[in-house]
This record gives structure tokens, sequence and C-alpha cells, in this order.
């Protein structure tokens, strides 16, 4: 199983601004010594303590990951539409695609009419989600005044599947959950039989989702890497409660909880910085080592990451 990431953020953030560029600058400026110039192998070590967030960034673009599996190397499943998946068709062309919605706010959305395959008459589309009405949201977003070309314009096979249990796809089976987001959104589990993935954006945990019911044992148990939303701090999250989102102290109390091995911090704000985020991950990274769960992986989403298990 290889889990590849497109697009991360919750919705699109500033632009890669001069002050931005000049802040990373500065932020190298402010760390150099007059010995760090000596010579070509003290700049090089001065380049290697350097934080990552420095040489590049976490990405701009709006929820989308995929998944494949050696055993079907001409088939994708992709979890949401987000703007990352117009990167994703510029890159991987495959003749069938597995696209599952978590939900249907417009950042998980928006990038489907810009999804290169889906106009290619050769490559079929299936679309599932819990929700019945796919092909009239999918269709409304594309229509005037929103859009120039109309759903109908593109050349792909698609196929809408209203999911109400499990689907087998290739090695793997799909379930999914409903979790606590404004309107309504599901969480999908991948299990090929040898490892399990969670992708749960878009979620704010409460202690349902802590609760030792079946339910909850059969969904987030044995998982090896989760995908979950970590947007806010703890202060953002008690000031935007009801806003659909978690803190990511509460995600690695989440993990904790189910003894989850290795844990994507995913759906970024869209204003914090790559420096911000890479704090977030240095404070998720304490707390969990206060909880004494040092063996549990924590990342940053970053797109173009690749997982594979």
């Amino acid at each position: 199983m290889k889990i590849h990431f497109w697009g991360v953020r919750g919705s699109l953030p500033a632009p890669l601004t001069a002050e931005r560029v000049q802040a990373k600058i500065t932020a190298v400026l402010d760390r150099i010594q007059s010995t760090d110039l000596k010579n070509a192998d003290t700049k090089r070590r001065f380049l290697e303590r350097l934080p990552d967030w420095i040489f590049g960034t976490t990405g701009a673009n709006t929820s989308c990951v995929s998944v494949s599996f050696p055993e079907e190397p001409n088939s994708l499943v992709v979890f949401d539409s987000g703007s990352g998946i117009r990167e994703l068709g510029a890159t991987i062309q495959v003749p069938h695609y597995h696209l599952f919605f978590s939900h249907f706010h417009w950042d998980h959305l928006m990038g489907f009419p810009f999804f290169g395959p889906a106009y290619n008459p050769h490559v079929h589309l299936d679309l599932y989600s819990p929700e019945v009405e796919v092909s009239a949201i999918l269709s409304a977003q594309m229509i005037y005044p929103f859009f120039p070309t109309p759903m109908e314009a593109m050349g792909g096979i698609r196929s809408f599947h209203h999911l109400s249990g499990d689907v087998t796809i290739g090695p793997a089976t799909i379930s999914f959950k409903q979790v606590n987001h404004p309107g309504v959104a599901y969480a999908y589990r991948v299990d090929d039989g040898a490892h399990r993935f969670l992708y749960m954006t878009d979620i704010e945990l409460s202690t349902d989702d802590f609760a030792n019911t079946e339910e909850n044992k059969k969904f987030f148990s044995n998982i090896d890497v989760a995908v979950i939303d970590s947007q806010y701090t703890l202060d953002e999250a008690l000031l935007k409660a009801h806003w659909g989102h978690s803190s990511f102290g509460l995600v690695v109390d989440f993990a904790d909880r189910w003894d989850i091995k290795q844990v994507i911090l995913f759906h970024h704000d869209p204003m914090y910085s790559d420096e911000k985020l890479a704090q977030n991950l240095r404070s998720a990274e304490l707390y969990r080592d206060l909880l004494n769960r040092k063996k549990m992986i924590l990342n940053l989403a970053i797109e173009g990451m690749e997982i594979i298990l």
C-alpha cells in the first residue's frame, strides 16, 4: 500500500508572497555566525543544522490523498477532490480511478472540474459516498455562473456508488464511519489484509470518538497510519468550538487511546506559515513524550510526501 499526499490544506492559504520568502531568508541570516562561513565544510554543516521548514513549503492545495496497491497497477484509490487532485491527474494516468468523498464542502470539491483524466473517454471514474446525491452535487458546481463547462463535457466513463457498507477494491476492504463535522462527513478505513490506513479529515473529536464501543474498536483499532484533521492549537479549538476541526493535542490523545502507530497531522490552517506548522508538530511531539508514547510517529502532511506500508 502506497499513500501519496496531493493536497493538505483546509482551504487555500495566503500566497507565498515576497514577505514570506523574506521571512525564510531572515531566519537563515539570524542563525548564521562568522565561523559558519570559514570554508565549504562549515557552510555545509550550517545548512544541515537549519530546520526543514526553511527549505521548502508544506503545500497550498486542499485535501486530496491517494492510495495505490502493487496488485492493482491500473487503478488508483483517491480520497477527496480538493485542488490537489489537479496535480494528481497531471502526474498519474491510470485507466481506472476510485474517488471517495469525505463530504462536500467546497475545499474538498474544488479540484474536480480540473481533474484531467475525467475528460478522457478511455478512463473509468467510480465515485463513492454514503450520501445519495453525488452526481447532482458535482454537477451543481460546474454550471453557470460557477464554471464554463458542465460535467457532461467530461468524456470519461462515470459511475456513482451510494455506499451502504464496505466495498472491496483490489486487495483492500474500504469501510466508512460518520464523524462529527457541520453537516455530515465520513472517515474511511482501508485494510489490505497486511496494513490498515485511516483517512479522517474534517472531524471535531469528541468523547464519542474515545468511547469503548464495538463500532469504535472495529474502526479505530490496529491502524498503521492515520491521516487526521489537526487544524488548531488548543486555544483555537476552544475559541472555534463546533466549527468541525480538532487540535493537534487532542489528536495525540486520540492516537494514544487507540494505539495508532503513525499519525499524519492534516488539514492545515490556511493562514499557518511553514514555521508555525513546524512549531505545532514539535509541540505535538513534546505532548506525545509526556504521555510516554515515544514510539508513536508524528509527521506533518506535506504535498508530495509518500508513505509505503
